[in-house]
């Protein structure tokens, strides 16, 4: 199938006051969540444009939850929505419930891909309103326009062997899903580029399993299932195992440190580290350990200098300003011991034309380059002067 998609839409199921079902100390809407934002991130990663209903734990009103989904790319056939849940009340495995106006291609994949991952299946179905049976039972198909919603249920919460796969392997069944919508869509694949290794944290005195969660950008969940504590109490001393997800670089924030500085200093957005770092605001603490996206983008500088004839009332400060360079710059450029100007000098001024250009990396696509950096892939193929879509490893691309 050609790739003809506009967009996704994730819809983590529940949120807020609506917890969901539950089972195992657990809630729905925690799950849904967790497995959203992995798959938001993936699919981001692979270049396909991507949002969330909802990205922490708040209340949605279906009608709420349907404008966001109309509103994220129109009420397009090509707009795919995924809208995660887990089932409850006695069973195991995954459910796929696909919409009365769509073919069940998409819905199949995506069982089948559920299944190899090791979860057990159970069966894709449509549902019917009982009062009209010419409409979809639920509001998530029913609602959405000529979108292509997909309600998938991953296992049941309340089944204490089910619940342990589905929180060990949450990340395997995104991924199947990934693979599924992808191989639909002929969008090429490409494994994650993060690697989970773990490190170690020896609690300190006043440490709580929140603030160590916010330095290292983990859920407490996960802390707390890495390494089986069963309630929120940690004691001075004990030693904690740490999972260290290497996107990229890291970055230690220091005194007056902010995601505007850090970003400008690593040629990358504020939006972008906290897409990777999955932060919520903009406010940092010193010594948070902060991911730095890879393949950053480098600024070539050419500097030819160009000469600039004093004016009555120029000042070294003016000149400076107006060509967006420092004092110092401009006295180191032109030999001057002061900062005295007379009308009629010439001086001269750095001149830098600057060009962008990205590091391929691993997984990189042409798609998925020309969607990050807002251009296409035929303006890429063409400032680089390629003949097809192969990229290397470490290859240099200049960007438009």
């Amino acid at each position: 199938m050609n790739n003809n998609l506009i967009g996704i839409v994730i819809d983590p199921g529940h949120g807020g006051d609506d917890p969901g079902a539950s089972g195992n100390n657990q809630f729905e809407k925690d799950y849904s969540l967790k497995i959203s934002k992995y798959m938001y991130d993936r699919f981001k990663e692979l270049g396909i444009p991507v949002t969330l209903t909802r990205d922490n734990d708040t209340t949605l009103s279906p009608t709420e939850r349907v404008n966001k989904i109309l509103s994220a790319y129109g009420n397009n056939p090509n707009v795919i929505v995924i809208s995660n849940h887990l089932n409850s009340g006695g069973g195991k495995g995954a459910e796929v419930i696909y919409a009365l106006r769509n073919n069940p291609t998409l819905a199949n994949s995506i069982l089948n891909n559920i299944g190899e991952a090791g979860q057990t299946t159970r069966r894709i179905y449509q549902r019917r309103l009982p009062s009209d049976t010419s409409k979809d039972y639920y509001f998530i198909h029913r609602n959405t326009g000529i979108t292509e919603p997909l309600i998938i249920e991953y296992g049941f919460i309340d089944d204490t062997s089910n619940n342990k796969f589905l929180n060990n392997n949450y990340k395997e069944l995104a991924e199947a899903v990934i693979k599924a919508v992808t191989n639909y869509k002929g969008i090429p694949y490409t494994k994650p580029t993060n690697s989970v290794s773990e490190s170690t944290y020896t609690v300190q005195k006043g440490d709580t399993l929140y603030s160590i969660s916010k330095k290292y950008n983990i859920p407490v969940e996960e802390l707390k299932e890495l390494n089986n504590i069963t309630n929120n109490a940690i004691s001075t001393g004990q030693v904690l195992k740490i999972p260290t997800t290497k996107l990229s670089d890291t970055y230690i924030v220091q005194k007056g440190d902010t995601l505007y500085s850090i970003s400008k200093k690593y040629n990358t957005t504020p939006d972008e580290l906290k897409r990777i770092n999955n932060l919520i605001s903009n406010q940092l603490s010193i010594d948070q350990i902060l991911l730095i996206p890879s393949g950053e983008v480098i600024q070539d500088e050419t500097i030819n200098n160009k000469t600039y004839i004093v004016k009555r009332g120029d000042t070294l400060y003016s000149i400076a300003r107006a060509n967006n360079i420092t004092i110092d710059e401009l006295k180191n450029l032109n030999n001057l011991t002061n900062n005295l100007l007379s009308v009629g000098q010439t001086i001269l001024i750095p001149n830098i034309a600057k060009k962008s250009s990205y590091i391929v990396q691993r997984g990189d696509t042409l798609y998925s380059i020309a969607n990050k950096f807002n251009t296409t892939v035929n303006e890429i193929k063409e400032l680089n002067n390629l003949v097809s879509n192969t990229l290397t490893i470490g290859e240099k691309l200049l960007l438009p």
